[in-house]
């Protein structure tokens, strides 16, 4: 009797395929519904700040910060410095575009010596916090990353952080907290860093700081794009990792070939 009622229930009850439909079509409606709310704040946005958001809104206010980074440069280099080093230290992602923006803002010199110093100090710091604060849930989280990367530093020692931070083949958070678990002492690590990262550096505050201020884009318009340091830039930018990628391994076969012979 109890069997029966049983498959009873089973035959009368609806089955999970014809649930299917109904929750396809209510995912699709919210989905909609979330676009629509998206695109008329974006709307709203547009109508209330369209005018504060024109080229010349932009250039006055570019000015006005300008001449406040010329009354007070050490306040306004510091507070960079800072943003710089807690994004990159907490592994906040944005290093890259934050780069491409102070080249822009600071320009090529002063914008090289601040991003050089603070990414290195900002990766040290997360390389501190992985050794003395993070240890545990870093193994569990870069177990097998960790290993290799003991195996790679004993075969090739520091030049094997080197070509690390050449080569942005490793996300950069992920050389901070694995490193931090290797025996490779903190000078050594922050100098490495320091002279790997330069390259690097010096290619997207490049790209950055060949973009036009506000008040050039208001009154040349779309003329700078044309201007073939700003493409070199950005060609630079986009084929560089190729390049050194190419450098380093035969650097690297060099080095190895050469302790292959000494041995």
């Amino acid at each position: 009797m109890n069997h029966h009622n049983q498959i009873e229930r089973v035959d009368v009850g609806k089955s999970p395929g014809e649930n299917r439909p109904a929750a396809t079509l209510r995912s699709a409606v919210i989905r909609i519904l979330v676009l629509t709310a998206i695109a008329a704040a974006i709307g709203a946005a547009w109508c209330f700040f369209r005018d504060q958001l024109s080229l010349e809104s932009l250039a006055t206010r570019e000015k006005v910060f300008d001449t406040f980074r010329m009354k007070h440069p050490v306040v306004v280099y510091v507070v960079a410095f800072v943003i710089y080093v807690v994004i990159t230290g907490l592994s906040v992602p944005g290093a890259s575009i934050l780069t491409i923006a102070y080249g822009w803002f600071f320009r090529f010199w002063s914008a090289v010596v601040l991003v050089s110093f603070a990414s290195t100090t900002g990766a040290t710091i997360a390389f501190l916090l992985s050794r003395y604060l993070l240890r545990d849930f870093v193994q569990r989280r870069f177990g097998e990353r960790l290993t290799a990367f003991n195996q790679a530093l004993e075969r090739e020692g520091a030049f094997y952080l080197f070509s690390l931070r050449l080569i942005p083949a490793v996300p950069f958070f992920v050389i901070n907290v694995v490193m931090g678990l290797t025996p490779m002492r903190v000078w050594t690590y922050w100098w490495v860093s320091q002279t790997g990262m330069l390259a690097g550096t010096c290619v997207y505050v490049y790209a950055g700081s060949r973009v036009p201020t506000a008040a050039e884009l208001a009154e040349n318009g779309a003329d700078w794009v044309r201007d073939w340091q700003i493409i070199a830039a950005f060609v630079l930018l986009a084929f560089f990792p190729y390049a050194v990628r190419a450098l380093v391994r035969v650097v690297r076969q060099r080095v190895v070939r050469q302790r292959s012979e000494h041995k």
